[in-house]
């Protein structure tokens, strides 16, 4: 299959320019480590468990390192385009495949809404810039689109840098506690059990899960890696152990730099201001303004790095058919999908302005509604996949019992039950009690089921069609030793 650029065929491939250090870069810039400590921690400890933070982040990390053991595994035999939708494919069959591409459209676009609705919001609303908070918004998404229309490089490098410099401050902010509080600043109590589920537990589990939004994405990332079977693995489990350790160890010590007794009246009260008093207390105002310019920054390379991770979606399923087919289009120099860039781009400016011309809040509104729906979009997808890698594998009858049947089922376990405390909390996550948004997540739902069904209909009424569907997904030399079965002529099952 080909691609028009120009009047030119182009053929549909990416430029294999990425390693496992980029990749790295990529993802974790998604996860925005500093954001997510600036604004969910505060939350997570004020609304739900208090002290107990720290142990739903290592119980989160554990799960999606359970997860991850099985998606490893796959991805050393999956490195075709597509992320998870390729994985679902394999796994479970081209209808849940279909359900799948409906909630990672959902998770990842709603992740780029939500983050340029935050930058409007930190620099206006927060900062005391000039102006109203759409023009920034419309400000980065010009600088996220130039970016992302050239090679996926580029932004590695620009992520690479800002990641630097946000893990930075936060480990300054790490070192100053321990050289305030000494080893008083650990304390065990954060990881006892009645901690851990004191106050509202299912609240903090929530946002300890939507805190890692972003890390799975390694896999989409496979078409424009040197070595996908090597580079996607190793990834994935620097990501997953990065964002998880530090997540656990910075909440561990803001927790002994407040006292556990005091910690949750304390976020309760501060809220968004917590980190940033903090860093006053210990390191001075300069280093208190820097933290909120880097918050700034964090925002727009987790924009940057979902932009790509969107984009890339959208890149796939059009070249498999699910939408607009132009959308798999190659740029003849950069070699990046910049159609689907585009096509990311313009839907991201839509939603920013239906919700300026609406005279809706940046942050109480748009951030939070599209968070909210790109986490519980994201979770079931990672769901999804967790059930695909075991079904993949027990078709092929793997004798790695623990790595491709207990571990993932475990995660899958972790993952259905972080899916129930988001439907559960959504009104929490989404900052509102308006029926209409705590309905989303159930619309949501509905257009997976919608999807899947029609991909149903397509297998008798349009079987070329349905025959598209998973197929960008390609099988390393590995997968392709192991002998099909019955099912598609590669093995695959992709039903």
């Amino acid at each position: 299959m080909a691609a028009e650029t120009g009047g030119a065929d182009v053929p549909v491939e990416l430029e294999r320019t990425l390693g496992t250090p980029k990749i790295v870069f990529l993802v974790v810039a998604a996860a925005a480590p500093l954001v997510a400590m600036a604004g969910t921690v505060p939350l997570s400890m004020g609304v739900g468990n208090g002290a107990g933070v720290p142990g739903t982040y290592l119980v989160a990390t554990l799960t999606l390192l359970c997860f991850s053991v099985g998606y490893a595994a796959m991805a050393r035999t999956v490195t075709g385009g597509g992320g998870f939708y390729a994985y679902v494919a394999r796994g479970l069959g081209r209808p849940a495949a279909a359900a799948g591409a409906v909630l990672a459209l959902i998770g990842y676009n709603g992740l780029v809404a939500a983050l340029a609705g935050g930058i409007g919001y930190f620099l206006t609303i927060e900062g005391g810039a000039p102006g109203p908070w759409w023009a920034y918004s419309a400000a980065g998404i010009a600088v996220m689109a130039v970016l992302g229309f050239r090679a996926v490089d580029l932004s590695a490098k620009v992520l690479a840098v800002l990641l630097t410099c946000e893990v930075g401050m936060l480990f300054a902010v790490d070192l100053a506690i321990l050289a305030d509080r000494g080893a008083g600043a650990f304390t065990a109590v954060s990881f006892e059990p009645s901690t851990v589920l004191s106050g509202a537990p299912g609240v903090a589990f929530m946002f300890a899960f939507g805190s890692f939004v972003g890390y799975e994405a390694a896999a989409i990332y496979a078409e424009e890696s040197r070595t996908p079977e090597r580079s996607v693995p190793r990834a994935t489990y620097a990501a997953v152990l990065v964002i998880g350790l530090f997540y656990t160890v910075t909440s561990w010590l803001t927790v002994g730099a407040l006292g556990a007794d005091r910690a949750r009246a304390v976020a309760d009260a501060q809220e968004g201001e917590l980190m940033l008093n903090l860093t006053a207390d210990l390191l001075g105002a300069s280093a208190e303004a820097l933290f909120g310019l880097l918050v700034i920054t964090s925002l727009f390379a987790s924009l940057l790095a979902s932009h790509n991770a969107a984009g890339r979606y959208l890149f796939t399923l059009g070249r498999d058919g699910l939408v607009f087919t132009r959308l798999d289009r190659v740029h003849p120099r950069h070699r990046s999908p910049y159609a689907a860039s585009l096509a990311q781009t313009g839907f991201t400016l839509v939603v920013v302005a239906a919700f300026a011309t609406a005279g809706l809040d940046p942050y109480r509104n748009l951030v939070t509604v599209m968070s909210g729906l790109s986490t519980l979009g994201i979770v079931l997808l990672q769901m999804l996949t967790a059930l695909a890698c075991v079904v993949y594998f027990r078709r092929r009858r793997d004798p790695r019992t623990v790595r491709t049947l207990v571990l993932p089922l475990a995660g899958c376990a972790g993952l259905i039950t972080a899916t129930v405390l988001l439907l559960a909390n959504f009104d929490t996550l989404a900052h509102s009690d308006a029926v209409a948004i705590n309905t989303l997540p159930y619309l949501s739902l509905l257009l997976a089921v919608a999807a899947a069904l029609y991909a149903v209909r397509l297998r008798t009424t349009a079987p070329d069609r349905y025959a598209r569907i998973g197929g960008s997904l390609r099988a390393a030399p590995a997968d392709a030793a192991t002998p099909p079965q019955m099912g598609d002529a590669d093995g695959s099952h992709a039903r």
